[in-house]
């Protein structure tokens, strides 16, 4: 199955998974609350959610004095030294709180400037509106473009998504808005286009102090994002973190059952009409069986991305019905006036940004991860054994969920034997390591090696490697006791992909909780399962091997099987914690969220008593999981060597 074929299936799989049938409001509930948990750890704000939060420090630099409102510019920290700029629109003449509203920008380079009228038309309705830039874009300067742009495919094994960010932002935001004597608490809603609509999905999801939600061009599922590549034109902010291969539409279901008005032109070049129809849909059957078909509602109209007048309208409509108790026809409802602010009299820094701003580098530390070399003071086995079965299980629930649940048998068939004039045998095999996907590999052995079990050493092709005869060469000097047996992962010969398809297959693959290195760890752990089952194999002693990108395969698929004698690596990487190329032609070493909890010096470390040999160049990164490997003694080891010839295998 060709890889893009293998990415629509697993897109639709995810799309079509029903929403689950709850009893009743209270049901739901419950379960809302436990996803809405793991939205928040998706998404990696959990942290700020359960600690103090910090002060705010709003700061205003400027008062817009007008006719029906008042505009004052202002910035805070939603964490020390982030700062996100805003206009803030409050009605004059107020006699009591009245509702808020939060604006979220889209991706246009002057932000709250561009999107002002929205601001002004909601405040001419009487509501209090804080209009907020975001990262990159207006005032404060960054980067959402990490994989879209700039090759930061490390940003999947941080577990960080500038939605995570501006989800942040837009939560303290309502804080700044709770703080206000102008607004109601309890009548709080958020809107925006493109980004913006996307940002009032997940803002919504994540804050149920939210009331009301009208998302404008932000709306889609993961398989219309894959199958017509629509994924291709969006920014790293559209999409949190999916670790657990959750659908859109689930991710959805966490508003309800409180208002909300999808807002969608039927010629959208980033969000497909069909598919916005389908969210509408599934989510109103929730809406309905919890009693509340009133409160879902959808505009569509004709048009390319971003609004029409109707679709403004109509949004002004749902938030003076749902937060002012206001109805009112669309023709009674106003467009915009056509008044517009200089950009220079919105700027709230003045071109003049503060020094220790920190949003350049929030990608850097949003996200905790864990520090490189915390398992490097383990002093026992005891201690290593524990540190490792938390580790693993912390590997499976949070980087590699979407593993198959129940894997298919690997269903070992050997296509071709033949034998050579250096006596050896060679057999050509085939296996299975997922429904459809078949794998090629290898097998060669001395002749009085074929008829009894022999250690065997896998050797994970890379994709620079082409020719049979290269791969198994590769493995040269190793004892000859030992079979040499080359398996192919996805992406490598048969099933392999033009160059140009990797930056999309590998954020396709993000989206859908997956990474090319996960989706071969898991070929490699089918491939040890595939070669134990071989009669001339002695299954406990098999060794892995890979270089590159594969070494990094190889030391997870011996962690997670467990009982590997030896890992062979060469050219093994520092850090998964490493920008790449900007096409996505880098080595495709991300592993999700693999970050937050060890780095591959620390895999490398808990590999014991799994031996470790490093091939070539001494990698001196990876000293203190050496340094274990020693304390800890025999029976792992690490050696380094120039040819598999210096190692002498027990």
């Amino acid at each position: 199955m060709h890889i893009t074929d293998y990415l629509i299936r697993i897109a639709e799989e995810i799309t079509d998974q029903p929403l689950p049938s709850f009893s009743d409001l209270a049901e739901f509930q419950i379960w809302r609350k436990q996803r809405q948990t793991e939205f928040h750890k998706m998404i990696g704000i959990e942290t700020y959610l359960h600690t103090p939060r910090t002060d705010l420090n709003v700061t205003r630099t400027g008062t817009l004095q007008r006719e029906e409102f008042r505009i004052e510019k202002l910035y805070y920290e939603s964490l020390p030294g982030l700062y996100v700029a805003g206009n803030l629109y409050i009605p004059n003449e107020l006699d009591q709180p009245a509702p808020a509203l939060l604006y979220l920008c889209g991706h246009s380079p002057t932000q709250k400037v561009s999107y002002q009228e929205h601001a002004r038309r909601f405040a001419q309705l009487g509501f209090v509106v804080l209009i907020l830039d975001t990262i990159q874009f207006g005032e404060v300067e960054g980067i959402h473009h990490g994989t879209y742009r700039h090759g930061h495919f490390n940003w999947i094994s941080q577990g960080y998504t500038p939605a995570g960010a501006e989800v942040w932002n837009a939560i303290r935001g309502l804080d700044l808005l709770e703080e206000l004597p102008e607004v109601d608490n309890d009548c709080l809603g958020v809107t925006g286009n493109s980004g913006g609509g996307s940002m009032s999905w997940w803002t919504a999801c994540a804050d149920d102090r939210i009331k009301v939600v009208a998302p404008s061009c932000g709306t889609g599922t993961i398989a219309s994002h894959i199958r017509e590549q629509t994924i291709n034109g969006h920014c790293d902010c559209v999409h949190p973190n999916n670790p657990y291969g959750r659908s859109l539409i689930e991710w959805g279901a966490l508003i309800a059952p409180r208002p909300l008005l999808i807002v969608s032109p039927d010629r959208d070049l980033l969000f497909s009409i069909d598919s916005v129809r389908l969210v509408y849909d599934r989510l109103k059957v929730l809406y309905q069986n919890l009693g509340f078909e009133d409160a879902i509602s959808m505009m569509e109209f004709r048009g390319p991305h971003g609004y029409s007048p109707e679709s403004r309208k109509s949004v002004s409509q749902w938030f003076l019905r749902h937060l002012k108790n206001q109805e009112a026809e669309l023709e009674q409802i106003a467009d915009f006036d056509g008044i517009t602010e200089a950009e220079d009299d919105l700027l709230v820094f003045g071109g003049n940004p503060p020094a220790n701003d920190r949003s350049t580098s929030v990608q850097d530390w949003f996200i905790p991860v864990a520090e490189a070399g915390k398992f490097a003071g383990i002093s026992s086995s005891d201690e290593l054994k524990l540190a490792k079965q938390k580790l693993i299980s912390d590997l499976k629930a949070e980087c590699f969920a979407t593993f198959p649940e129940e894997p298919v048998s690997p269903s070992v068939v050997v296509r071709q034997q033949s034998l050579d004039n250096r006596n050896h045998w060679h057999h050509k095999i085939s296996y299975q390591t997922e429904t459809d996907i078949q794998l090629n590999g290898n097998v060669k052995g001395r002749l009085d090696t074929e008829h009894f079990p022999s250690p065997a050493t896998i050797y994970f092709r890379s994709a620079t490697e082409y020719r049979r005869q290269e791969s198994i060469s590769a493995l040269e000097g190793l004892d000859e006791k030992w079979l040499k047996i080359q398996l192919d992962l996805r992406g490598i010969g048969s099933t392999s992909w033009s160059p140009e398809l990797n930056w999309y297959v590998r954020r396709s693959l993000a989206l859908t909780g997956r990474t090319v290195a996960s989706i071969r760890i898991w070929d490699a752990l089918q491939g040890i399962r595939a070669v134990r089952s071989l009669p001339h194999v002695d299954e406990e002693q098999i060794a892995l091997a890979g270089k590159g990108e594969m070494a990094v395969v190889a030391m997870y698929a011996a962690l997670l099987d467990g009982n590997i004698d030896t890992v062979i690596l060469q050219d093994a990487p520092a850090s998964l914690h490493m920008p790449g190329d900007g096409d996505g032609l880098d080595p495709a070493t991300e592993v999700m969220n693999g970050l937050r909890y060890a780095d591959l010096l620390d895999i490398a470390t808990l590999l014991w008593p799994t031996r470790v040999v490093f091939l070539g160049d001494r990698p001196s990164f990876y000293q203190k999981a050496e340094d274990v490997h020693r304390r800890l003694g025999s029976p792992g080891g690490v050696w380094r060597v120039k040819t598999l010839a210096e190692w002498r295998t027990p």
